[in-house]
């Protein structure tokens, strides 16, 4: 006699719908990445509307990290948690945050790289190859990372403080922070000098690939990083802590480029000194032993 197959009977609407946005934004970004940096779409945009695709491909990043932070959420106050919704929700993140970022990332360097002539054919061979396996890279640890979340996480995530591997969010935001900024330092430093497009082209070619490949393995590692949402958001606060986080959204106003880049990266680098602070003290006292005996 075969298994009776298990049927969805029911779906909540609004956490899904939330959650479908989070992939929407992640494939409009793709679309946007698609279009290079000329902003073409006239019709779509307002006149005297002076930002490149880039950018935007990028702050639609941003806005499906903002619907995967509320969907879970009105999953909770609703009660309506279930495993459907955090299969959906790890299916949309594949498309905003592994996809989406490794494409924005591969087509920014692209523009430098058909710009930009090297001397030797090896050498931009041996370039062009490295960019293109820490785009394949990322997007594969990405899958990775969001297969293991879903084979470990229980349907309430209300209760974890803390993540195995820097979360796929995070990631794309490292990604995205800097592509923003370079398309912002690109608009003030003079977008029609080439020498500033050309600086800012090695730069990039040498920096972002780079980023990208670190964050990947990031992912697919094992170092606990914590969950902002949760710790932040739960229970009552000091009053150095709302200072701070005042202080923080008054920088965010003030320069989201630079607010962008210090926040997810500095949540990067975070999670990954105090793992190897903490691996370095669990192997300092193994070694003073050694050394009395």
């Amino acid at each position: 006699m075969k298994p009776k197959k298990r049927r969805l009977k029911y779906i909540t609407i609004l956490p899904a719908f939330v959650t479908l946005i989070n992939g929407a934004c992640g494939f409009i970004s793709i679309l946007f990445t698609s279009r290079n940096r000329e902003l073409r779409w006239s019709f779509f945009f307002p006149a005297g509307f002076d930002v490149s695709y880039f950018t935007l491909a990028g702050y639609m990043i941003i806005l499906a990290m903002i619907a995967d932070m509320l969907d879970g959420r009105l999953a909770r106050l609703t009660r309506t948690t279930s495993s459907f919704g955090g299969q959906l929700d790890s299916l949309t993140d594949v498309i905003s945050f592994g996809a989406a970022p490794a494409f924005l990332m591969l087509k920014l360097v692209e523009t430098y790289m058909d710009r930009l002539e090297f001397d030797s054919f090896r050498f931009s061979t041996l370039i062009e190859r490295s960019i293109f396996f820490a785009a394949i890279l990322y997007v594969m640890c990405a899958v990775v990372r969001l297969a293991r979340f879903n084979v470990e996480n229980a349907e309430d995530e209300s209760a974890h403080m803390n993540f195995a591997g820097l979360p796929s969010p995070a990631s794309a935001g490292v990604v995205v922070s800097f592509v923003i900024l370079h398309e912002y330092l690109l608009s003030i430093m003079g977008d029609g000098s080439p020498e500033v497009f050309d600086t800012l082209g090695i730069m990039t070619i040498a920096v972002l690939p780079l980023v990208t490949f670190f964050v990947s393995l990031l992912m697919v590692s094992r170092i606990r990083y914590p969950h902002l949402a949760n710790q932040l958001l739960r229970g009552k606060k000091t009053l150095p802590a709302l200072l701070t986080i005042f202080a923080c959204g008054l920088f965010i106003v003030w320069n989201i480029q630079l607010a962008m880049i210090f926040g997810f990266c500095g949540y990067m680098l975070f999670g990954f000194f105090r793992w190897v602070f903490v691996t370095l003290a669990k192997k300092l006292p193994s070694k003073q032993k050694t050394l009395t005996l």
